[in-house]
């Protein structure tokens, strides 16, 4: 039987420069590049607290993880629960008629009911037939 490596610690990024990852690396990078454009532009004061704001908001989307994720992960599904509805309403204003009409355009093989329920055993051998791919004939 052929024997393969299996990866491990997919969940680690590399490291490029020191500590810091590919993805830290970008963004200080870009907000470097953000915070001399600043520079150019804006005079002394502005550019003094926009700089801080630039370098807070880099190190937060950098460094910062939160349930082991990265921030701009949490960021992302924060924005995705905004965007739901937060109330889900049942709407049960249907007449029997209508009901009658949504259950008759449904295909029929999802409304099929199993012809009988399997055991405990009859599963498990079904499993042990899928995990050695056939070999094991079953009963």
């Amino acid at each position: 039987m052929q024997q393969f490596t299996v990866p491990q610690f997919i969940d680690v990024e590399s490291k490029i420069i020191g500590p810091l990852t590919t993805r830290q690396f970008l963004i200080i990078l870009g907000t470097v590049i953000i915070i001399a454009i600043n520079y150019k532009i804006f005079d002394f004061s502005l550019f003094v607290v926009s700089g801080i704001l630039l370098i807070i908001i880099a190190f937060v989307f950098s460094f910062v993880k939160i349930n082991g994720r990265p921030f701009h992960f949490f960021v992302l599904n924060a924005f995705q629960t905004l965007r739901r509805p937060g109330l889900r309403i049942w709407n049960n204003r249907l007449t029997p008629q209508e009901l009658d009409k949504k259950i008759a355009s449904l295909p029929a093989a999802s409304l099929s009911v199993p012809s009988k329920m399997y055991k405990q055993s009859r599963l498990s051998e079904l499993a042990l037939i899928v995990d050695t791919k056939g070999k094991y004939k079953g009963e």
